[in-house]
């Protein structure tokens, strides 16, 4: 049996393991053998679930189709090779690796992301009040959470809030414009 035979008889393999739908497991095939390789290589190291594989296997095509790199050249970037070398379990770092891929996809979405935190910080808010964007500024809901001890603390996190009121709707403001088109 030849390298690329004995590659496509373990991508199968793997995949009928987890029930990867045809159309994912004929796709990955057509890939250069080093992509099929390196990435079933990963798919075992990191033990994707069959949720996780799909969505790195998307990513890592739109990344290559719109920078024009084979999947093993991506997959061989230092932040990738980073996350993926690193510690903690496989589950942990496949979600990490998402992570990192969706910053490489969505380049504007992270810019946007740092300019909202530091939106948020430079607010300087008290450590009982927690605003909390949307994942992946998915949507234009913006929460505030207040913790406190006590009613003398909740007025003073309050009065805080009325304070800092027009910084707060100036971040709702972002993250609406964050999901309508400058987050890709």
């Amino acid at each position: 049996m030849d390298n690329g035979t004995e590659i496509e008889s373990r991508i199968r393999e793997w995949a009928d393991a987890r029930a990867l739908p045809a159309s994912a497991v004929e796709k990955w095939l057509v890939l250069d053998n080093s992509s099929r390789s390196e990435l079933l290589k990963l798919a075992q190291e990191l033990k994707f679930r069959t949720g996780q594989f799909l969505t790195v296997f998307e990513l890592l095509e739109e990344i290559g189709l719109r920078d024009a790199w084979s999947i093993a050249e991506i997959l061989k970037r230092r932040p990738i090779r980073t996350v993926v070398q690193g510690s903690g379990s496989g589950p942990g770092r496949a979600r990490a690796l998402i992570d990192e891929l969706r910053v490489l996809r969505f380049p504007r979405l992270q810019q946007a992301s740092k300019r909202l935190n530091a939106e948020i910080a430079s607010l300087a808010l008290s450590h009982g009040i927690k605003v909390v964007l949307p994942r992946e500024l998915a949507s234009d809901e913006v929460r505030i959470e207040i913790v406190a001890n006590g009613s003398a603390q909740l007025a003073e996190l309050l009065e805080e809030l009325r304070a800092k009121g027009s910084g707060l709707v100036r971040i709702a403001t972002m993250v609406a414009g964050a999901e309508n088109g400058d987050g890709e």
